[in-house]
């Protein structure tokens, strides 16, 4: 009965060394991944742009949205005639319901410049422009955080608490048994 009660305390530290462990591991793997160390959320950043004939804008400060630790920028454009963005290699097109052509974007890299393509209707036939984005990593501001991390505190809590019945069990076991 002893070994018993012995081998399900060591199993129970195990177990929530376990979870300790993996959750605290898959966190920060999962940071590593990411293209920006912020947490998930919405802010806003400055962006700048170049290209085109001058007469497009885009909104700036605009929103920045991180999903899973990628970063992702709401382009407004000045015009309702954009009618897809090309990023990365990659075709974005505008998100529904809004005035103005509006897309989310991923964002490939900070503070520095990044080629894009708009495609514009609004002379006589559609042209693709190309632009240049910088977005500008020191001008970030917190708008709204998610609660992404509640996952995580919530097994490495579990892991705790599985630690301590563990170490209870087995303590309290082996003092009853001499």
């Amino acid at each position: 009965m002893k070994r018993k009660w012995i081998k399900t305390g060591v199993l129970l530290l195990a177990a929530g060394y376990f979870l300790v462990c993996s959750s605290v591991l898959s966190g920060k793997a999962a940071e590593a991944a990411g293209s920006t160390d912020k947490k998930d959320g919405e802010y806003t950043i400055e962006i700048t742009m170049k290209g085109g004939s001058g007469r497009a804008s885009i909104t700036s400060p605009a929103v920045l949205t991180v999903k899973d630790g990628r970063a992702y920028a709401r382009i407004q454009w000045s015009s309702s005639h954009y009618d897809y963005m090309i990023v990365g290699g990659e075709k974005f097109l505008p998100i529904e319901g809004e005035e103005y052509s509006t897309f989310e974007i991923p964002v490939l890299a900070f503070d520095e410049p990044v080629t894009v393509t708009a495609d514009t209707t609004a002379m006589s036939t559609s042209h693709e422009i190309e632009y240049t984005l910088t977005f500008q990593e020191k001008t970030i501001e917190i708008r709204s955080e998610k609660r992404s991390g509640i996952w995580v505190m919530t097994a490495v809590g579990a892991g705790v608490l599985i630690v301590a019945v563990g170490a209870a069990v087995y303590c309290k076991k082996r003092k009853q048994n001499g």
